[in-house]
């Protein structure tokens, strides 16, 4: 049962770094391995979904942001709907913090599920005190 299971948020930094096979993506590779065998559960809101893609396409093309898209969608990560709700509350969280309104939008998430926010972005130290968080790196 899912509300058993340890969850946790990823937020674009670390999926991208997942994607790249940068530092840090061991730990999203375990924990990816991890809830395939059911162990935990992993989320990703679409507004971050977006912001991974759009980095994509910027830096490597359409092409590869499509390609990034599909093998994103074969993994087993749970695609977080955007609600009113959300939207809100990552409004609020970027009112008073220095962060990104996408980042905003995992810190959002993560409450919502109790999840643990999946990052190695120093920007989420900011909202270190509204959500814990697993830092992927060295």
């Amino acid at each position: 049962m899912e509300d058993d299971l340890e969850r946790y948020v990823l937020d674009s930094y670390a999926l991208l770094a997942y994607l790249g096979g940068e530092i840090g993506a061991a730990k999203v590779e375990q924990l990816l391995k991890l809830t395939q065998k059911g162990a935990c559960v992993l989320y990703l809101s679409w507004m971050n979904l977006g912001e991974t893609l759009y980095i994509v396409e910027r830096q490597r093309g359409l092409q590869d942001a499509l390609s990034v898209l599909g093998l994103i969608k074969q993994l087993p990560i749970s695609l977080l709907e955007v609600t009113n709700e959300q939207v809100l509350e990552a409004a609020h969280i970027k009112a008073h913090h220095p962060l990104t309104y996408a980042d905003a939008f995992a810190v959002a998430a993560a409450q919502d599920k109790g999840a643990k926010l999946v990052t190695g972005d120093p920007e989420f130290e900011a909202v270190s005190e509204l959500v814990n968080i697993l830092w992927i790196g060295e």
